[in-house]
This record gives structure tokens, C-alpha cells and sequence, in this order.
């Protein structure tokens, strides 16, 4: 299905009218319910990918809530199940197709059961096909661009018979008003744009989050604000490319500018953002993370690749000797700078000279961590068609040496910071103890420590008394007072 959709104010307020009437009339079904069966419905969302994912299912939930659901982990508990999917790439898609398999089971036992899947993995067409034609037991599929249609698709799925599926073609405009329920109020995202013009030849972003769109910074710093005033004290700006912020504006406003309005938000301490092209980061960026106060110093910078060929037919639009004079830049300006990155290997036509490159760059910049991949075929990308593919037995060669490469750098400067003592934001109980607390520092190390409930949502100093090989564990030497 191919929709566009072009709003002024008016017609963004008969867009969220009519998602309130949709609302309402979903919210009446599950009112009805509760008055004969004495319970809620229930509804649980499964997020694969990266945090615009995790952020488009706020915004699902809070849809939810207020139709009338309540929000669980179970699928065993659910009468209403959703996959939020993603296709960056080909491990998250079978993850997918294995859910979808054992949820069938559950769609037998109770036919009642309503399963929807939404996400980047539906503005494919190959993939809507194989879902309507292996998967008919799918009731509702939804993609990126009508994710604020989805209470008027549930209605129908409610009400009618037969499978749902609407999946736009083309973005819209960027709607405003959603609401979304977060699950760390500590801790929040915030969209500043949408969709990438870049056409990295690996990628499938551009065409399932379609073309880029900016925010206006009023209705940002309107979200942040509201956030601040309800607890938050930490934000992620998220965008494929936060450095491009702006060019789709008519006001003339980049993504430094952005950074110093919402440092002007009373009550947020923390400014975090991701992901950052190399191609677009300025030195007025980077002097803005160096003297904007609540910026942390820190930079995800996904490199990719540390060979000129290679970045050259990934259509990056940077050098090795741009990026690393980026990150030398970066440190000079701020020495606690903690940098990490994305790397593919076994990119088609990746020869073991370009490989060494990658491995002398990760050795040059000395990252804190890195989110390291085989490369892998996307239908409908430029690669997917390159000739030279590499075979799965040198991808997975590769990234064995590349690890063994990044793992003892990377371990070397965790035990480097004995001693050191690090603001840290308190973020909840880590997974291993209910008697230990965890939270993050600036430039993004996690600090576990011992402590009780009472710090969460605090800014610690803690004293590094036992670093591990990928997190430091130390102890709390300073407390935030009760009346922040």
C-alpha cells in the first residue's frame, strides 16, 4: 500500500482526533470484556534492533495503556502479541520467524489471540509477501511510517475478519503528540529525527525508515522539558545520522545548536546522543560536547571499516585519515572522551590487506568497546549484488582475530581506572544482585556498587576498587542529597 501523508496543524489535529476515536472504540471492546470476564486484556511487545526500535514501542505502549491493555512479559499471558521487528540485519530477521513459529502453538490453543508485527522488517514487500503467505495465522502487519495508525488497524483486526495489513510505501511528515510509556523514567529517548539520506551499500535504513525529516527544536525541547518535569535527568537524542539534524529545516539550526537548547532544560543533567556519520561531525560539534556542561563525553562513532577500498564501496563519504583525525580532535578536546564503534567484517571484496587496515585503526584509536559484525546480504541494497562476496569461513576468522585484537585493549583500560573516582548516574539493581546497584559514568563506563534503592535515580561519586574485563565494580565515596 502506498501513502503519503502531507499535515499542516488542523490536519495533525484531525489525525490525532481520529487516533483518540480509534482509541476510545478499542478501549470500549476491552471495557466490555472486563465487565464480563473480571480481568484486563493483556499485551506484550518483543523489540528486536537498535533503540529507535525500542522507543517506537513506547509509543506502542502507551497506545496500549490507554486502550485499555495491560502491559506483561509472558507470551503464555497475552491475548495480544506484537513483534516490533528489525532488518539491519539477517540474525534479527530469523529471530523473528523462530518467535512467530513458537507463537503459533499459543494462536492454536487460542484462536482469540491477536498477533501483529510491525516494524523495519515490514517496509520490505519480499517480506510482507512470505508473512501473508507462510504466516497467515498473523493477524496485523504494520510498517514504520503508520506505526500512529495502529489503534485504528487493531480496531479492525478487532472487529473484522481476516488478516490486516497496511504498510506505507513513503514516509510522512513527522507526527507529533504520540505519547509513550518509557521503562526507566531515570532515563529517556527522545526522537530529534527520522529516516537517513546517506545510502550506506550495506543498508537497508533508508528504505524501511524512508528519507530524513528533522524535528522542530520547539517540539523537542516541549518533549524534554515534560520529561525533565517528571523525573528524568538523562536524555538519548536519537537519529540515524545526529549530525545531519536540521537540514530538512526551514529555520537555520544544526544539531550544536540542538545540543545547547537542551542543555538549557532545567532539571536534565545528562545529554547523550546516537548514532554519529563521520562524514557530518564538525568541529563546532565537537567543541559543543567539550564546554556544554550536561553533553557527556561521549561518542558512538561507527567506522566500519579502517580501509579506504572498502569504506569507498560502502559509500561512507570518509577516509581512515578523516576518521582518525576526527577522533584525535575529539580527545584533544575532551581527554576522558569515551569512543566506541561499529565494525563489519568480510564486506564484499574485503581482501585480508584491507582487513589489516581495520585492525591498525582499532589499535590507533584504542576504543572503549566495539559492536562487532559479519557482514551480511540485505535485498534491495547495492552490496547485495556486489560480486567478491566473502565466504562465512574468513567472516568468521576475521572477527575472531579482530576480537582478540579489541578484547585485551579494551580490558587493559578498564583496570587502568583503579582508583579513579566517576559520577554515576544510578540506574537500577544490576541483573546479577538485588543487593547491587548499577549505573553508568559520563563518558559511559557501568559502574556496579553496593547500595540500596534509595540512590536510584541519584548522581554517586564511586571509587573504582575492582575493575573487571568489561565494567568496573567499585564503592560509593559521595551521595546526591535528598533535595535535588
Amino acid at each position: 500500500m502506498s501513502k503519503r501523508e502531507t499535515l499542516g496543524i488542523e490536519s495533525m489535529e484531525s489525525l490525532l482526533s481520529k487516533n483518540d476515536d480509534h482509541i476510545r472504540k478499542v478501549r470500549s471492546i476491552n471495557d466490555a470484556h472486563y465487565t464480563e470476564l473480571h480481568h484486563r486484556k493483556k499485551a506484550i511487545t518483543v523489540t528486536y534492533g537498535c533503540q529507535m526500535n525500542e522507543h517506537d514501542s513506547e509509543k506502542l505502549g502507551a497506545m496500549l495503556v490507554d486502550m485499555g491493555y495491560e502491559i506483561t512479559k509472558k507470551f503464555d499471558d497475552a491475548d495480544l502479541i506484537i513483534f516490533n521487528t528489525c532488518c539491519v540485519r539477517e540474525n534479527a530477521e530469523f529471530k523473528v520467524y523462530g518467535n512467530l513459529g513458537h507463537v503459533k502453538k499459543l494462536k492454536e490453543k487460542r484462536p482469540d489471540l491477536i498477533l501483529a508485527v510491525c516494524g523495519c522488517m515490514m517496509q520490505q514487500p519480499h517480506i510482507v509477501a512470505e508473512i501473508k503467505k507462510k504466516y497467515k495465522y498473523v493477524d496485523l502487519v504494520f510498517g514504520t511510517h503508520n506505526l500512529h495508525n495502529f489503534p485504528a488497524l487493531l480496531e479492525t483486526t478487532l472487529t473484522g475478519d481476516g488478516q490486516v495489513v497496511e504498510v506505507w510505501e513513503t514516509e510522512g511528515d513527522v507526527i507529533e503528540g504520540l505519547k509513550s510509556v518509557r521503562k526507566k523514567e531515570i532515563k529517556a529517548y527522545v526522537n530529534i529525527m527520522y529516516g537517513c539520506d546517506n545510502f550506506c551499500a550495506y543498508c537497508i535504513v533508508p528504505y524501511t525508515r524512508g528519507r530524513e525529516r528533522s524535528r522542530k527544536p520547539e517540539d523537542i525541547i516541549a518533549e524534554i522539558t515534560s520529561l525533565a518535569e517528571n523525573g528524568t535527568r538523562e536524555v538519548m537524542l536519537l537519529g540515524q545520522n545526529v549530525n545531519s539534524y536540521g537540514k530538512t529545516l526551514d529555520q537555520p539550526v544544526d544539531f550544536a545548536d540542538l545540543l545547547l537548547m537542551v542543555n538549557d532544560v532545567p532539571g536534565i543533567d545528562r545529554i547523550r546522543f546516537m548514532t554519529s556519520h563521520p562524514k557530518d561531525i564538525s568541529q563546532k560539534l565537537l567543541e559543543t560536547m567539550a564546554t556544554a556542561d550536561k553533553v557527556c563525553e561521549y561518542l558512538h562513532l561507527p567506522v566500519q571499516a579502517g580501509s579506504n577500498a572498502i569504506l569507498n564501496k560502502m559509500n561512507r563519504k570518509y577516509t581512515r585519515e578523516q576518521y582518525l583525525d576526527i577522533v584525535a580532535r575529539a580527545k584533544a578536546l575532551m581527554p576522558d572522551l569515551g569512543i566506541t564503534t561499529d565494525i563489519i567484517m568480510g564486506f564484499p571484496n574485503e581482501t585480508e590487506e584491507d582487513f589489516q587496515d581495520t585492525l591498525n585503526l582499532v589499535e590507533a584509536v584504542g576504543f572503549d568497546a566495539a559492536f562487532t559484525y559479519l557482514y551480511s546480504i540485505r535485498t534491495g541494497t547495492p552490496a547485495a549484488t556486489f560480486e567478491n562476496q566473502v565466504s562465512e569461513d574468513i567472516k568468521h576468522e576475521r572477527i575472531k582475530r579482530l576480537l582478540e585484537k579489541l578484547n585485551p585493549s579494551i580490558m587493559a583500560k578498564m583496570h587502568a581506572q583503579e582508583g579513579k573516582v566517576f559520577e554515576v548516574l544510578v540506574e537500577d539493581y544490576s541483573k546479577s544482585s538485588n543487593a547491587i546497584l548499577m549505573g553508568r559514568t559520563r563518558n559511559n563506563f557501568t559502574v556496579t556498587f553496593e547500595g540500596d534503592s534509595a540512590l536510584i535515580g541519584k548522581l554517586v561519586k564511586v571509587k573504582i576498587t575492582r575493575p573487571k574485563n568489561f565494567s568496573l565494580h567499585g564503592e560509593v565515596v559521595e551521595a546526591e542529597h535528598d533535595d535535588h
